[in-house]
């Protein structure tokens, strides 16, 4: 029974070393683009941009609010404007989200998230963005929860601090220190007062996966052991680059920017909590096993052996 379990284990987690090898950009979300820019009075022209996916007209649909008919590319809203209920169908499928830019004819623009928990807004026919308060705070908390359980490479990190600190009185305040940080840059970069290049950020992620893989696989009484908190701050800082990446992609609304950009990180938070709680029920299942010892450092092995994978790649990005 416990060769059995030995091997089972062995063998998903190459399978899951084969799975996560092939996601280089692990933390990006899917997001399709949607632009409708007003062209006269009630008179609009919209289109989806170009995607490193196929295009997003074959998995998603635009359902445009009553009053509103289309003809192809074209959309005719009347003396009324566009104003009501838009949705877009097939969200939180093969994309993650769909952004629909609004260009009025004043010149003013609008960015409006649309997913799967989320797949409606609602429109005024003018650019005064009344969406409200708690429908901003819902997409965004759903956004974050989405980033965090799709970013490999930031769960893996999570993971990586688990196996370093264990389920002890510290993984209190290294979980803290590491929410702190990617906190605190998260919001330096998506208000723009802090700007990096994402090849960089993205590499030094996976290194950052790589030392605490490392770290967790000895005992010795290194800086990481005996102070993981501040290990985990000052990756931390870095995560929150790639956070603030997805959310760049996503947008913030002008008149509600502090709101989601709380709210995302509290969805980020919950995320992680998530997973901490998952692995924690995990290792008290796997806890009864003689042998978890073993499938303990074959787990670190191929953590590290595909962050070391990411690192390289992302490495080369820099200079492609």
């Amino acid at each position: 029974m416990k060769g059995g379990l030995s091997a089972w284990l062995h063998g998903l987690l190459m399978l899951s070393c084969l799975l996560l090898g092939s996601v280089a950009s692990a933390h990006e979300m899917s997001m399709a683009e949607m632009q409708v820019r007003e062209m006269a009075p009630g008179e609009f022209i919209w289109q989806w941009t170009a995607t490193e996916k196929r295009a997003a007209s074959d998995d998603l649909a635009p359902a445009w609010p009553d009053g509103c008919t289309a003809e192809m590319n074209l959309l005719h809203c009347g003396k009324d404007g566009m104003q009501g209920t838009l949705s877009v169908n097939g969200v939180g499928k093969t994309y993650s989200a769909a952004l629909v830019k609004v260009y009025w004819l004043d010149g003013q623009s609008r960015v409006y998230t649309l997913t799967a928990s989320q797949p409606t807004v609602h429109l005024y026919g003018a650019a005064d963005d009344h969406r409200g308060m708690g429908e901003i705070a819902w997409a965004y908390t759903m956004l974050g929860v989405e980033h965090i359980l799709s970013g490999v490479d930031h769960l893996l990190f999570v993971i990586g601090l688990l196996f370093l600190v264990g389920f002890k009185r510290n993984l209190l305040w290294t979980i803290t220190a590491f929410t702190a940080a990617h906190s605190l840059t998260l919001a330096l970069s998506a208000l723009g007062w802090l700007v990096l290049r994402s090849p960089p950020v993205e590499a030094a992620i996976a290194l950052s996966i790589v030392l605490v893989a490392g770290e967790a696989l000895h005992q010795r009484q290194t800086l990481a052991r005996r102070w993981p908190a501040l290990v985990a701050f000052l990756f931390g800082l870095v995560h929150g680059l790639g956070f603030a990446g997805a959310l760049k992609e996503i947008g913030l609304p002008e008149n509600h920017m502090l709101v989601a950009l709380l709210t995302f990180n509290v969805g980020v938070e919950i995320g992680q909590l998530m997973t901490v709680g998952a692995a924690w029920a995990l290792w008290r299942v796997a806890s009864r096993w003689s042998r978890v010892a073993q499938a303990r450092t074959a787990a670190l092995y191929g953590i590290g052996a595909v962050a070391s994978f990411w690192a390289w790649s992302r490495a080369l990005a820099i200079f492609a």
